[in-house]
């Protein structure tokens, strides 16, 4: 909804009981006082503009102009247009057109649909393409479709980041197949600046639809929107026509999207332009061994944790397991109060920017994952994650992940290749979830294609087993330079209720079978399965695992200092070596 058709003049105040007649706020200066079509509220028009075009009663946002858009993220006065003046013509001679476009430049100031540009955000260059609504939907023309391949290109030839603000209609009907042409050639350049290594953020604005949601809008390295924006290949309009149903309430909204795996993150306005700085100084480029050895890439929490503590006692290598069973250590894995894969993220990284979904089909909370700071340098770090609680273990399936997870630790660890970030994976899973759904959406396929391609990525890969390390579903994410793990975590081909029901037809010997299995740290440390194993806590719980994490704090630190240290080639061998010699 535009800001200039949202209000209505007038305030109505109901009707006056003895006449009968309703009555109207007195007349006040054109311009300053307005109403809200979303919510009727009466709202003064310059806290509309100051509060981000959005409605200060009821929240709703409203649409922005190009200009104020650039403005409301850019640093002041670094924006430099480019390709102004551009001109499509009229390629099917349709009545009418030449006339309406040129009515549009006049009352809009604009040449075309979209602005393209360089700017800094927070003194980070960008390039820069924001559509604008008024100029006929933001529909994609040729002029729009140049604009934008034209700034993609400028910025892959000056490895600049790109950032595109879509709002559209989708294809230009009065331009015809040369409009739908836009959508291959849009999609062209931003393959090219892909494969220069250069990032792209795609921000989806109310409304994003048709051809331009079928090509640039959803290409983004990182894919952002804006809350209930309607996002969507064909309109509501169109869908209800076709099918002859009502479409539920928020169908193609933000929020579906994000839950159907499409959208990274849904950004509040008035946190973008910290959001987007945030995101491009996380991809500057630079060596994967720079990073400071400090205590400064750890929380408070951490740093707190860990005054007055003594780690001298914790050793890398677990030879000799305590006088416990190893019934015992998969009972203890399982705790309710164990640590989760989010309680490692909160302790050891900073600025975690959390990525949702699979581009698929859904975002699967039994995976977390996303780009943060490890003593200040970008990793890509994923967990399997289960719940800290009953309610959030039933939301995170009690860290049993489906296909749709799987797909998402990929999609994260193939971007984290393309910016050269080494890949940190907290593992703790009983096992991959063997639902009905999970096999028509391909578990066994989703799991396999990350053995395929963990084995071959060209950065640095750590894996950490934290918990229960069930099965392919384990080594869906532990496919690694190295397997590290805590004393009291397993890992094993399958559960040891699950081995005795298939090798002996009773799961009520588990304990038996855990005995068997040789499933504990210390035993798969002593058959080369692993590098490393921690000691804990006797009861390790968040309150205490401070120890634990500064001691894996500086492990990491030598692993990155190691396999930063190796090239492409060296890194893949020896990874290749690693299992191809067990």
């Amino acid at each position: 909804m535009q800001l200039a058709n949202m209000f209505k003049k007038g305030i109505n105040l109901g009707k006056n009981e003895g006449s009968g007649k309703r009555m109207t706020s007195p007349e006040v200066p054109e311009g300053i006082l307005k109403k809200c079509n979303a919510c009727k509220a009466a709202i003064f028009t310059e806290d509309v503009k100051k509060g981000y075009y959005i409605c200060p009663k009821c929240g709703n946002y409203f649409r922005v102009h190009a200009m104020r858009r650039i403005e409301m993220i850019a640093d002041p006065d670094t924006f430099e247009a480019w390709d102004e003046g551009l001109t499509s013509g009229n390629p099917l001679h349709y009545k009418g057109y030449e006339e309406k476009v040129k009515m549009l430049q006049e009352k809009t100031g604009l040449d075309e649909a979209v602005v393209t540009g360089k700017a800094k955000i927070e003194g980070r260059e960008v390039a820069l393409a924001v559509c604008d609504g008024r100029f006929m939907m933001a529909s994609m023309g040729k002029v729009v479709g140049e604009k934008i391949t034209r700034a993609v290109e400028r910025a892959t030839q000056a490895k600049l980041p790109v950032i595109i603000f879509a709002c559209s209609g989708g294809a230009r009907m009065q331009e015809g197949i040369h409009s739908l042409m836009q959508m291959a050639k849009t999609s062209a350049a931003l393959k090219r600046h892909h494969d220069a290594g250069q990032l792209y953020i795609s921000v989806l604005t109310d409304p994003t639809t048709g051809g331009v949601t079928a090509s640039f809008a959803m290409l983004g390295d990182i894919i952002l929107a804006e809350p209930n924006a309607l996002i969507g290949f064909a309109g509501p309009r169109v869908i209800e026509q076709t099918i002859g149903q009502k479409l539920p309430k928020g169908f193609q909204r933000s929020e579906f999207l994000l839950e159907h795996g499409f959208v990274d993150k849904i950004v509040e306005r008035k946190e973008l332009r910290q959001t987007l700085a945030q995101l491009v100084s996380m991809h500057e480029a630079g060596k994967m061994s720079q990073f400071t050895e400090s205590s400064e890439g750890r929380t408070k929490r951490n740093l707190e944790e860990n005054v007055g503590k003594d780690n001298t006692g914790l050793e890398e290598h677990r030879e000799t397991p305590k006088a416990k069973s190893a019934w015992k250590r998969v009972q203890i894995s399982r705790l309710k109060d164990r640590p989760v894969g989010s309680d490692y993220i909160d302790a050891l990284f900073t600025d975690f920017a959390e990525l949702h979904g699979d581009r698929y089909y859904k975002d699967d909370k039994a995976i977390i994952g996303g780009i943060a700071r490890f003593h200040g340098m970008p990793v890509t770090v994923i967990a399997q994650a289960k719940g800290r609680n009953t309610k959030e273990n039933i939301e995170r399936n009690f860290g049993m992940p489906s296909p749709d997870g799987y797909r998402k630790a990929l999609r994260l660890m193939k971007q984290a290749e393309k910016f050269a970030r080494p890949i940190i994976c907290f593992v703790d899973t009983p096992g991959a979830f063997c639902g009905l759904e999970a096999e028509e959406r391909g578990q066994g396929e989703a799991i396999a294609r990350n053995l395929f391609e963990m084995s071959g990525l060209k950065v640095p890969v750590l894996s950490v087993v934290i918990g229960e390390g069930g099965s392919g579903g384990a080594l869906a994410m532990a496919t690694s330079d190295e397997v590290w793990m805590l004393e009291n975590s397993i890992y094993s081909i399958l559960s040891p209720e699950g081995f005795a029901s298939i090798l002996w037809k009773d799961s009520k010997r588990a304990e038996e079978a855990a005995k068997v299995m040789k499933l504990t740290a210390a035993h798969l440390y002593q058959a080369g399965i692993v590098e490393k194993v921690f000691e804990e806590p006797e009861h390790l719980t968040v309150e205490n695992m401070g120890g634990l994490t500064g001691e894996m704090d500086r492990s990491i630190q030598e692993f990155l200092k190691k396999y930063g240290a190796l090239s492409t080639e060296e890194l893949t061998e020896k990874r290749y070596q690693r299992f191809r010699n067990m």
